[in-house]
């Protein structure tokens, strides 16, 4: 069975809640930062293209030359650390999956380093970048992408002026089936649909609301569009996002919870209940997860893809476009207002 790698969470961003797991999730594939480029060996040149043939001094030949080296020997002013999710080798993702570039160094010229960003898919939509810090940008679609298909990134970073050193890097995704789940925590049930067809429909329970920190009920799920983000086996939640580290708290816990996926930044997975299944379909009582049957955990997990979409809808909680990858929260027009180009591409 494939498990993805762990992800890396966002600092000081939302209140967690309860299902906070045990470590942070931190994976993300390095873009290789070794750049082979040569410099010309002016010296060289020189002594090659001093003379012309009848004896004149070939000048103006002899300076492009050395300002070819020049040119050569500079260290590129931008590169790439990290480009997510992982390439068509690696991985398949879902139809909701955005494309995030973390460049080396804090990008002050944003439009020149957007201009050269290109998104190619076998089956276009529109999209756009928006730029979420200093040195992070995340390409989204107006519509969710087409299954079945692959999608190639390329950065040509050689474009930026004064940046011709640098290395221009592509990484192509491959985009599996069509996974769309709505969640309705009033109903208690979870419906997963698969290339628009309702594959299977699982009983949940939702969070149960009651703990207010920071203004925040951080025992209710938040609603919104997410996506998902990772997925383990097993996973190690405990009650440390609060503080309580001593096991004689009567508020301690530490449970290895089954099947988990990853939905959001602070903390929420759908992941099998941990005992009470007498309140699956019935009534919300996690700490802000969505828990679910043995067998639809197990099944849910089994095709769950980066980037596929799960909807939770029924409660007051609203998702953050900032947790994790929901970046669906915002609608195309504020979506697109982040982009430093304001022009979609196709």
């Amino acid at each position: 069975m494939n498990r993805f790698p762990r992800l890396l969470t966002m600092a000081a961003l939302i209140t967690v809640t309860a299902c906070t797991a045990e470590s942070t999730p931190v994976t993300l594939h390095q873009v290789d930062q070794h750049l082979a480029a040569q410099a010309l060996q002016a010296q060289a040149v020189q002594s090659q293209a001093l003379e012309s043939p009848d004896g004149r001094t070939a000048g103006a030949p002899v300076k492009a030359a050395a300002a070819r080296a020049r040119t050569a020997s500079k260290k590129p002013k931008l590169g790439i650390a990290d480009i997510t999710p992982m390439g068509e080798k690696s991985e398949k993702v879902g139809v909701g999956f955005p494309i995030i570039v973390t460049f080396d160094r804090d990008v002050r010229q944003r439009a020149a380093a957007e201009a050269v960003l290109r998104v190619e898919a076998d089956k276009p939509v529109e999209g756009a970048w928006r730029w979420v810090s200093a040195r992070k940008v995340v390409y989204r679609t107006k519509t969710y992408w087409k299954p079945n298909q692959k999608v190639l990134f390329k950065a040509l970073l050689n474009e930026i002026p004064g940046n011709e050193a640098a290395k221009n890097v592509s990484r192509r995704f491959a985009v599996g089936p069509a996974n769309i789940s709505l969640v309705d925590t009033r109903k208690h049930v979870m419906k997963v649909y698969r290339n628009g067809k309702l594959a299977k429909k699982i009983a949940i329970s939702a969070g149960r609301g009651g703990f207010v920190r920071n203004g925040v009920d951080v025992y209710l799920t938040t609603s919104g569009v997410h996506l998902t983000m990772g997925k383990k086996a097993v996973e190690t939640m405990t009650s440390s996002w609060m503080g309580v580290t001593d096991p004689k708290d009567p508020r301690y816990y530490k449970e290895q919870i089954p099947w988990a996926v990853r939905i959001s930044d602070s903390g929420e997975y759908v992941h099998q209940s941990f005992g009470d299944y007498q309140y699956l379909g019935r009534s919300n009582q996690s700490h802000g997860c969505v828990r679910a049957t043995p067998a639809g955990a197990r099944w849910f997990y089994g095709i769950a893809q980066r980037g596929d979409v799960v909807k939770i809808v029924g409660t007051k909680r609203k998702l953050d476009w900032r947790n994790g990858w929901s970046y669906w929260q915002l609608n195309w027009t504020q979506w697109k207002q982040g982009s430093a180009l304001r022009t979609p591409q196709t």
